[in-house]
């Protein structure tokens, strides 16, 4: 799934390509791209067209379009790319693309927004702008997610001792993205490698430096993926005109399984996590005793 850097770059090239056009058509190809509106496509269809796109925002892995009143109440286009979920932009009259789902069209000579979705877990939906925890205004479905390490206004101190009145282990805090959003399997362990930190560390545990050295490592790491155009292993990861990113060709521990760490040599080590994996180097991120996992902050 698109994590912080990924779902940016899309950020990025949405403002570069729709602001300050107003829609003028919008076809909804497969009903389950828009089954989170929970009105329908016709009424997803109406609340678009002849709206003007003012601002493409972005809160940790959420993305959404604003429109021109940017008010509380105010409808906001939320996209959530889900695995496979692409926002692309396409000259008219481009063959469609095979898993085109939604189409937007504008009053202009401009490329249209297409949303394409191989596996259909993504969609598109309409929601009010709400307040939202960490503040500003975002669509309802998003008003819980905190804010990440890349936004201007992300408090470390206040996620580190967030992270630390958690009682579980890390790398499930670091992924609990109403604590700190935008973090991701993949950026999780990249951080934790870096910080020399297991995600097996119960947060009671964790030194206030200790979570601001993984909090800056996960800050650096998705910035240096930014500067990459995120991470694609496969084609179902691209940016608005369909290119992919390469950042996985710096990844240190995530994916690695057996190769040596770049930091000591050891074999990084994979294990299983929440139906997913983690990837680790034992000598540089030695396991914690599971003694401490019931001992005191």
């Amino acid at each position: 799934m698109p994590e912080l850097p990924e779902v940016e770059v899309v950020r990025r090239g949405l403002a570069d390509h729709v602001l300050d056009r107003t829609v003028a058509a919008v076809s909804v190809e497969h009903p389950r791209a828009v089954r989170r509106h929970a009105a329908g496509a016709l009424d997803f269809a109406s609340r678009l067209t002849g709206r003007r796109i003012h601002a493409a925002a972005r809160r940790g892995k959420y993305l959404w379009l604003e429109f021109d009143e940017r008010d509380a109440g105010d409808d906001a286009l939320l996209a959530h790319l889900g695995m496979s979920g692409q926002m692309l932009v396409a000259d008219r009259g481009r063959p469609d693309e095979t898993h085109l789902r939604v189409r937007i069209s504008f009053d202009d000579d401009g490329p249209e927004l297409r949303f394409v979705d191989q596996r259909t877990f993504g969609g598109l939906s309409v929601h009010p702008l709400e307040p939202a925890a960490g503040g500003g205004l975002v669509p309802g479905p998003v008003a819980h997610i905190g804010r990440d390490p890349m936004d201007p206004l992300f408090d470390p101190d206040a996620a580190v001792a967030a992270i630390r009145r958690r009682r579980t282990e890390l790398k499930r805090a670091l992924l609990d993205q109403t604590v700190v959003s935008g973090i991701g399997n993949i950026y999780a362990d990249e951080a934790l490698w870096r910080a020399k930190l297991h995600g097996e560390r119960p947060t009671s545990t964790l030194s206030r430096a200790q979570g601001r050295s993984v909090l800056d490592a996960a800050t650096a790491v998705m910035a240096e993926a930014l500067g990459q155009g995120g991470t694609s292993f496969d084609a179902l990861y691209v940016n608005v005109n369909g290119a992919s990113g390469y950042f996985d060709r710096s990844l240190n521990v995530y994916g690695q399984a057996e190769r040596a760490c770049r930091r000591c040599g050891t074999p990084i080590r994979r294990d299983p996590f929440m139906n997913r994996s983690s990837y680790t180097c034992p000598r540089c991120q030695p396991r914690p005793r599971r003694t401490r996992a019931t001992s005191a902050a």
